[in-house]
């Protein structure tokens, strides 16, 4: 779960990342043929997304570790704030194993399921990939990006007989929320605990234990 191994993950994504500006860059040989076009590896995309994807996951840890104390301290529950579409959406991290970059979703063959969208490589095992759209029941609407910084993200979730991962379109990270101390409507909605107004924002609280069974039920 996120929290007590974030340091591991780090390290981790930290490994995996291709250090080519070391190795054939300003700080290596000099001989990428990249570098007649950029000047300096950091004018590169390839070092910018490495750059990303580190301090997101960084990031990440950070938020965790102080929302961990936040909740000791009773100012609100752990939950990772993202974006499906337009909406946001809120999960508790109790049931998330971890956020990770975004991998290529390989199709099932003869595969009908619109919830099961395929598998995809994480750390060399292939995970069930699904919709959460679909899962939901959410219409969602293509947005574009217009910074640099907003990357999709995979969420690797927690299920009952092993872990599955769905895309995301943004990840804006991990707060304490409260619904005793926010605004907030009475959720109707079928997977919604309570839909909040958090800085400027209406935010759709996920109830996890709902999440996890329609999870559940997607694969069995």
């Amino acid at each position: 779960m996120i929290g007590d191994n974030q340091v591991q993950v780090v390290a981790t994504d930290a490994a995996a990342i291709d250090d080519c500006w070391n190795r054939i860059g300003v700080r290596g040989d000099k001989s990428c043929p990249l570098l007649v076009e950029h000047i300096h590896c950091r004018n590169c995309a390839t070092y910018a997304s490495a750059a990303t994807r580190l301090l997101d996951r960084y990031s990440l840890s950070q938020d965790s570790h102080a929302q961990v104390q936040a909740q000791e301290e009773g100012s609100g529950r752990s939950m990772l704030l993202f974006r499906l579409g337009e909406e946001w959406l809120a999960l508790p991290t109790v049931c998330l194993v971890e956020v990770a970059p975004l991998q290529p979703v390989h199709s099932l063959p003869h595969q009908r399921s619109r919830v099961l969208q395929g598998v995809a490589n994480v750390r060399g095992a292939l995970v069930p990939c699904l919709s959460l759209a679909e899962l939901l029941g959410l219409e969602v609407l293509a947005t574009a990006s217009t910074s640099s910084r907003v990357m999709p993200r995979m969420l690797i979730i927690a299920a009952t007989g092993g872990s599955v991962v769905v895309r995301v379109d943004e990840v804006d990270g991990i707060h304490g929320l409260d619904p005793e101390r926010l605004e907030h409507e009475q959720a109707e909605a079928r997977f919604t605990a309570a839909v909040l107004q958090w800085r400027g924002r209406s935010v759709r609280v996920l109830d996890e234990q709902q999440v996890l069974s329609a999870v559940n039920r997607s694969l069995s």
